[in-house]
């Protein structure tokens, strides 16, 4: 009996331990040549971010809209490039479409810094603080660059990711944005 008690918690240790690391290796994503560890098709990882205006923002509150993340930085020319962009034909286009969030995610400087930076930048659109580029790391791995940038359906997944800046790219986005506020 102790015998066959033993064996039937050796096999349901066992069968236990094979389900965990299968869940786990689930989870752990290769990085793709750009850095990220996420992908088109992908539930777009939940976060919390606080806001330079000091309101909390929770992704996943934002469920029915469309959503595009900026991953920024001060210290990043190609961010400094390609937020006036972002600004202009994105942000003054959609602000006003209750169906559109735009978050900046400025990628661990401090509120005086990231304040200076969107005032120099002449940006209006949102920007969050993310310290220790914990939000960051839900999207790439660490030591990624920046700027990048993710986009978000409506039932939260993830649809396209930028990296960089160049004008055709930037254009596929800005259509991207347009077909999905157009859907129902």
């Amino acid at each position: 009996m102790k015998k066959q008690l033993l064996m039937a918690l050796l096999m349901l240790f066992t069968i236990t331990a094979s389900a965990q690391k299968s869940e786990n290796s689930k989870s752990v994503k290769t990085p793709d040549e750009n850095g990220y560890i996420v992908f088109e098709g992908d539930e777009c990882p939940d976060f919390k971010i606080k806001m330079t205006d000091g309101r909390e923002i929770q992704l996943s509150s934002q469920r029915g809209k469309v959503v595009m993340l900026q991953f920024t930085a001060s210290w990043c020319g190609v961010c400094r490039k390609e937020m006036p962009f972002i600004e202009s034909d994105i942000w003054q286009k959609h602000k006003d479409n209750p169906d559109f969030m735009l978050i900046a995610i400025d990628r661990d400087e401090l509120l005086e810094t990231v304040l200076k930076f969107a005032e120099t930048t002449k940006i209006t659109y949102p920007i969050g603080l993310d310290p220790g580029a914990d939000i960051f790391a839900k999207f790439a791995i660490r030591d990624a660059g920046i700027t990048r940038n993710v986009l978000i359906d409506r039932e939260g997944k993830i649809i396209k990711r930028t990296r960089l800046f160049n004008q055709e790219e930037f254009a596929s986005l800005v259509k991207a944005i347009d077909n999905e506020l157009k859907k129902d």
